[in-house]
Parts: structure tokens; sequence; C-alpha cells
């Protein structure tokens, strides 16, 4: 369990394709501190460690992790949205977060203002029908940063983000036209799928 609230955007430094699994190395500044087996979120998604070296350590996604998330289009010096699982005697900063992606979304635009920065996100109507929704004021993780839902619509979204959330995320790396990982709030898919029952 986690809370979207990034830790670290840390570089990849190596990238290895293994029978349809990618195994992924990065630098980080807490890599001492992990455990094999451990469960870190990577742009949002929970992986395990699987080896550690000084200031390296490995995880590996599955193809279905590919297939459902952003991992599988990433490069070597890329960085990557970090959160370590969330300990239960501590404060819940940002909100409920599984590490379990529901889909990708393309940033359609970007608003670089003065005081926060606006991106706008495209989002398939047809999986509103099965939860995967934003409402207005809600919470949504983007690549593993929790943010507050402005401007919900049918197809898109906004989400604003002070500098300090620029520069120390990979938003920075973001553009128009860059895919990113999204987890909807599970409250609200569960709520939307007992409407399905009922509804039935």
């Amino acid at each position: 369990m986690f809370s979207g609230i990034v830790e670290e955007a840390a570089p990849i430094v190596a990238l290895k394709r293994d029978n349809g699994n990618l195994h992924l190395t990065l630098k980080s500044s807490f890599a001492h501190e992990l455990k094999i087996d451990q469960s870190v979120a990577h742009n949002g998604v929970c992986l395990t460690v699987v080896n550690i070296e000084g200031d390296h350590y490995t995880v590996t996604a599955i193809q279905e992790t590919l297939e459902r998330s952003n991992l599988g289009t990433l490069s070597v010096g890329d960085k990557v949205n970090l959160e370590r699982s969330m300990l239960m005697n501590g404060r819940l900063d940002g909100h409920i977060v599984q590490g379990h992606v529901d889909q990708t979304a393309r940033c359609t635009k970007i608003d670089l203002g003065s005081r926060y920065y606006t991106f706008t996100y495209d989002l398939n109507p047809e999986m509103a029908a099965k939860g995967y929704m934003t409402v207005e004021k809600g919470s949504v993780t983007v690549n593993g940063v929790s943010l507050t839902v402005c401007n919900s619509q049918d197809n898109s979204f906004q989400v604003a983000i002070i500098p300090y959330t620029y520069e120390h995320t990979n938003f920075h790396q973001i553009k128009e036209g860059s895919i990113v990982n999204l987890e909807f709030d599970i409250i609200g898919k569960y709520i939307s799928r007992i409407m399905h029952f009922e509804k039935d």
C-alpha cells in the first residue's frame, strides 16, 4: 500500500529484456535501505526488489505490467518516481494507493504558469463504465503522484501541480504526447462496481 507521495525521481541505469519480462535497474539514494522482496512503487507500479548492489537496485516487470503501464516505453536515463510502501504508523499525506495501474493516458496539453502548472490528460470514456473515472476535486494517481482532479470531463481531466512537485518528480520530463500511468481512487472503483451489480 502506498500514499502517492514520491520520495525520489531516480534514473534508470540499465534495462534488460528476458522472455517478455523487463528488468529495470535504478540508481537510488535509498537503495542501501532496501531489502530483497521489498515492494517499491515505480511510476505508480508496485514492483518487487530482486537485486541490490551499492546504490543500484533491480526490479522486474512482467509482460502484463508492461502492457498496462508506461514502464515498457522507458529508456536508460529516464527518471522514475519512487515510493516505498507506506508505514501504518505514519501520516497518510496523499491518498490510498494500491500500486496497481488501471490504464495509461496521453498528455494533451501543458500550461506552465507562474504559480502552478496544469497538465491535461485524455481518458477513454468506455472505461468509466468499469469505474475508471475521475470526479471533480477527487484523487487520482499520475505516475505514482497523488493529485487532485480539476476540470473532470468524460474524456479528459486536469491536474495542477506546484513548482516543487514539478522539480522533484518526473513531471519535468512530461511533454505533450507523453504517456503516463493512472490509478483511480479505489473507493470510487468499488462504489462504481457495486452500482453496476445493483442495476443488474
